[in-house]
């Protein structure tokens, strides 16, 4: 697969050729919709609470007297029958644990289909560098605009500081771009924004980086492992 390279200008400046079986070679939606699951799961906190009528803050004096009214009997306005009043069956204080959990191997696979299925729709910008001058959000939009990304867009920038801190200045206060590291991108948050901007280099580091271990090297020499040598 040839995807279009741009600049910042977006303009199409060379091709980079991709192997789609790489990347699962066709698209399986069971895989990827369970790690989308996942991703989902685990971003609950589990800690949901609401207050009974003894939490609820208000007077507990009663509301009228209990006989010649014609009304129902009630005490006081923090009863669950009343709006603003605790609830009948209250969350108690116990914290619920939703995660999933997910084989490595498996999670790497769907995140590489997911990217499989961005290229396949066109979904993808890759360009030959991310480079802002300066902090300036107004030329990160028509940086964007140029590139032809006119819905929500998933920005990966380099994890290293000095070449990705003035693109992440530049697009924290757009509303509908989400920054992530390029070594950390996953289904979930691909599948989440219409396009995904990527630097060639960064493009390249993750294809070829531990995400690539989808089979038994991933857990008999996996990438990014620190060396167990003694310390000098």
């Amino acid at each position: 697969m040839d995807v279009p390279v741009y600049n910042m200008q977006g303009q199409e400046v060379a091709k980079l050729k991709i192997d789609e079986h790489s990347l699962g070679g066709v698209i399986n939606p069971a895989l990827i919709k369970q790690a989308y699951v996942r991703y989902h799961a685990n971003l609950r906190q589990g800690s949901a609470r609401t207050k009974n009528r003894e939490a609820v803050e208000g007077s507990t004096r009663k509301i009228y007297r209990q006989k010649g009214t014609g009304n129902a009997r009630h005490g006081d306005r923090k009863s669950n029958l009343f709006k603003g009043g605790g609830h009948g069956h209250s969350k108690k204080r116990t914290r619920e644990d939703y995660r999933l959990d997910m084989p490595k191997k498996m999670r790497r696979k769907a995140n590489r289909n997911a990217l499989l299925a961005k290229l396949l729709d066109a979904e993808v910008r890759i360009v030959d560098r991310i480079d802002m001058k300066e902090p300036k959000t107004k030329a990160f939009a028509e940086f964007l605009r140029a590139l032809k990304v006119d819905r929500s867009a998933l920005v990966a920038l380099s994890p290293e500081a000095a070449k990705s801190d003035n693109a992440r200045l530049s697009a924290r206060n757009l509303d509908e771009v989400t920054l992530v590291r390029a070594d950390q991108l996953n289904c979930f948050d691909m599948l989440n924004h219409r396009y995904v901007v990527i630097a060639r280099e960064d493009l390249e580091s993750w294809l070829k980086g531990p995400s690539s271990q989808t089979g038994k090297d991933a857990k008999v020499s996996p990438m990014g492992r620190k060396s167990e040598g003694k310390a000098a």
